[in-house]
């Protein structure tokens, strides 16, 4: 018979639903941002909600340790310079738990940024709440949000990991001057190119086990006089 054979691969496809329709995807273009509030390598808090006069904001997944955000730093600071005057600034946010990349713990965060003079935010998701929230898996990831706050763009900073050549496609330039222009960025998204992000891992509290009750020993059963 066939229904043996369908009813596991039904099953099998109703779990994979399920699990696709539960698992968050984060944002898509055109998306507002929701607000967040994480601590900066300067000891402060800083929220989205702070940028309130500006045109526009870059918001960088990035860190310390991955060799693609090395690579991208110096861009990263050059987008920064280029378009805050103008109303885009970088937020900078490190997404990796420091339990698996001790390079990116908080501590090493503000050493790298005082050594690299960042001119812009470098916030830290310690609880790792705000980019499941965007969606971005790979360090650089770039979220361009406009003045609504709406996800305008999404991807890489350009097409080029190594060093930019003449032929590189400055996606978030080219998205940020079309915002400016009132158009609409395209590419709307590109694949980001980095290291993934480094999750932390789940504790797994462990059940107590249940007392066994000490064994009693069986009373006598009182036996009654006879007269």
């Amino acid at each position: 018979m066939k229904t043996p054979l369908l009813l596991p691969l039904a099953l099998a496809a109703f779990l994979l639903l399920s699990v696709n329709a539960t698992t968050p995807k984060g944002y898509s273009v055109g998306d507002i941002a929701e607000n967040f509030t994480l601590k900066n390598v300067d000891g402060e808090f800083v929220s989205l909600s702070d940028y309130q006069d500006a045109k526009g904001i870059i918001v960088i997944f990035t860190c310390n340790h991955c060799p693609f955000a090395q690579l991208y730093e110096q861009r990263i600071i050059e987008l920064h310079k280029n378009f805050a005057p103008k109303g885009y600034p970088v937020v900078a946010i490190n997404p990796n738990s420091p339990i698996v990349a001790p390079e990116d713990s908080y501590e090493k965060m503000q050493e790298h940024a005082k050594a690299k003079n960042y001119p812009f935010a470098y916030l830290f998701d310690e609880h790792q709440s705000v980019y499941p929230k965007f969606g971005a898996t790979r360090t650089p990831h770039v979220f361009l949000l406009d003045e609504t706050r709406a996800v305008r763009y999404i991807g890489a900073i350009d097409n080029n990991a190594e060093a930019p050549g003449p032929t590189t496609q400055r996606h978030v330039e080219n998205a940020i001057h079309a915002l400016m222009k009132g158009e609409n960025p395209s590419p709307a998204s590109t694949k980001s190119i980095g290291c993934t992000i480094k999750k932390a891992p789940k504790v797994v509290t462990p059940v107590p086990a249940t007392p066994t009750p000490a064994t009693q020993p069986a009373s006598s059963a009182p036996v009654a006089e006879r007269h």
